[in-house]
């Protein structure tokens, strides 16, 4: 017991302070881009023609960018001359709705809380079945290590749950291939009313890298109502937990 005592106090306290205190990310991390379309030139396009998704569309005097299909690879702000397109350290882009992801000059419009009544039924849980829809493992390990005592989920009241009986909503990973398609909706079902929804991912919102293959579904909400996108490819963890606090209502966008 001591030696435990000993090795406890050696190891200090591990859990970061989020939400209280902004997190410190390394510099090399990329979120949230902006985009300035002051800054685009006439009909360039070589920030389009470069973008592996079809993230971004651009057409006279307009430039827009899709979160949702974003993989974040850097290579539209790689060739645009003229700096319209940016990637920040940002970690904050969750949404609730799939149009609120695509970004031009205008601020992203963040998620905001559910409905007072399920939120009501919830109480201060929130208990998760998630299903890896055919996703490589990247959203699947960035969001299995927010039960580490680095981000401690458990202390939110969010848990990850073995059974989707025992579930509050479904959390999905992956592009939803045609091989777990009709796994999906059957998780889904099994899942108590009211439920909720929620993508992580490129793949779980748009396709990610996959999009239009004949064996993917083009992300979750083709096949269920979804209530949160998280974008990124894969979202940081902070960015995952960010979304996830934001649909409970324990703070306001910003």
């Amino acid at each position: 017991m001591i030696k435990t005592i000993l090795a406890r106090i050696q190891q200090k306290h591990r859990t970061i302070a989020f939400p209280k205190g902004e997190p410190a990310l390394p510099d090399r991390f990329r979120g949230r881009p902006v985009v300035d379309t002051k800054k685009c030139a006439n009909d360039c396009r070589e920030c389009e023609n470069v973008c592996p998704t079809d993230a971004i569309h651009c057409s006279a005097g307009s430039l827009k960018l899709d979160l949702g299909r974003c993989i974040f690879c850097g290579q539209c702000q790689q060739a645009c001359k003229k700096g319209a397109i940016q990637f920040t350290n940002e970690y904050r882009m969750a949404a609730r709705s799939r149009e609120d992801l695509i970004i031009s000059d205008a601020e992203i419009k963040l998620a905001d809380a559910l409905g007072t009544r399920i939120r009501r039924v919830l109480g201060r849980s929130l208990k998760l079945r998630q299903v890896s829809a055919g996703g490589c493992n990247a959203c699947e390990a960035d969001t299995n290590v927010l039960t580490t005592i680095v981000f401690d989920l458990g202390r939110f009241g969010i848990q990850f749950v073995a059974s989707p009986r025992h579930a509050d909503g479904l959390l999905i990973t992956g592009p939803v291939t045609e091989n777990m398609k009709l796994a999906l909706k059957k998780t889904c079902e099994a899942i108590p009313d009211p439920k909720v929804v929620i993508a992580v991912g490129s793949c779980a919102i748009a396709g990610g890298p996959y999009i239009n293959h004949p064996e993917v579904n083009n992300g979750a909400d083709r096949i269920l109502p979804v209530d949160l996108y998280i974008p990124g490819c894969p979202p940081h963890p902070l960015t995952i937990l960010d979304g996830l606090l934001r649909l409970l209502g324990k703070f306001n966008s910003k």
